[in-house]
This record gives structure tokens, sequence and C-alpha cells, in this order.
């Protein structure tokens, strides 16, 4: 069976994404940045075969214009999306990553996919104390996403705590883009490329 990335996605719509960032920076800048990064990174996981990529889009009856399975995220926090999603491939390896992290690729999705080998779970941590990516093997506990403060920087660690009595393993640290701060770094970093 192929492993699974599903890409969380919010459809680009003016005032509706990135609100956190659009309050900073105005809401046609946060569409912008919103969809360069997941037109990005979607084209660069499509062009990987060695996996099969999967678009969770919210809300629902949305659709984007990517040839690719496209699901809804259904109703409830993110936890309960997210469990959701990996319940829609019951037997396989999935991935879920979010869509704004500009370094994220598809190198680090077969970097969580090859440690699924050896663990059950796999992180990717985020520097504000939440992760851009989990990944796990059919080997899930019950309630994954329980009792996790979301947009926090408490969602890795208390996320970590329903995966006590599993093998985890992280990735590398990567930063999202939520503020006018991490936008302007974002900016000067390409700048210098």
């Amino acid at each position: 069976m192929k492993d699974t990335v599903i890409v969380f996605a919010r459809a680009p719509r003016l005032g509706a994404v990135k609100r956190r960032l659009a309050s900073d920076i105005g809401d046609r800048e946060a569409l912008r940045f919103h969809v360069m990064s997941l037109t990005r990174l979607v084209r660069s996981l499509l062009a990987d075969h060695r996996f099969r990529t999967v678009i969770a889009i919210t809300p629902d009856h949305a659709r984007l214009p990517f040839r690719t399975k496209q699901v809804p995220q259904g109703a409830g926090d993110l936890g309960i999306r997210m469990h959701r999603a990996f319940w829609r491939f019951p037997r396989g390896r999935v991935a879920i990553i979010g869509c704004d992290i500009p370094d994220a690729g598809p190198g680090d999705v077969r970097n969580a996919f090859r440690a699924l080998g050896s663990a059950d779970a796999v992180f990717g941590p985020a520097t504000d104390g939440g992760y851009w990516l989990v990944a796990m093997s059919p080997r899930r506990p019950a309630r994954p996403f329980a009792s996790v403060r979301w947009s926090s920087e408490y969602a890795l660690a208390d996320t970590l705590r329903n995966f006590a009595d599993r093998r985890i393993t992280r990735l590398r640290t990567l930063s999202d883009v939520d503020t006018a701060e991490d936008w302007h770094r974002l900016r000067v970093n390409a700048g210098r490329s």
C-alpha cells in the first residue's frame, strides 16, 4: 500500500485565510502568501510519486485546482479534523502536513515515512511550540489529539502526552508564518537567496 500525505488547507478566499497574519499585513497580502505557499507545497508533493498526495480542504464544499484527491476536513477543532483524516486511511502510513511552512517539502515527507520504519509516530516541530507535520503508522493511539491546546506553545507537548507509550521520532524544527514578524523574516531570508 502506498504511503499517503495529506495537505491540510483552507480554500484561498480573501479574509478567510491566515487571519492572524492578515491582521498585521492585510487580507490581500495574507491571501497572496497563502496561495503561494499552498501552490508550491502541493506541486512539489505531486511531483514525487513515492507517495500519494491528498488535500483535506475546508470549507468542505471547496475545491482547489490540483489533479489529486480532495476530501473535506469536516466539523470540529483541528484535532478532530486531523483524527478524521488519519482514519480515512486506517491501514497505511499517513502524514499530515500544514501548508504555511515555506521550508517544508517532499524530502521532509520522505524522511517522515522512512522514520516510520522504526517509529510509531513522527513529528515535525515548529519553532512556536506546535508542529507542521505529524505522521503515523497504522499502530495509532485511540485519541491522538485529545486535550491539545491548539494555536499555543503547548500544542506539541500536549500531543506527545497522547503518545506516551509509542516510539516517537522528530524531524527538523521549522518556522511557520503566522505573524508579521514571521512574514518579514521570510522575506528577508528570501532576499538573501
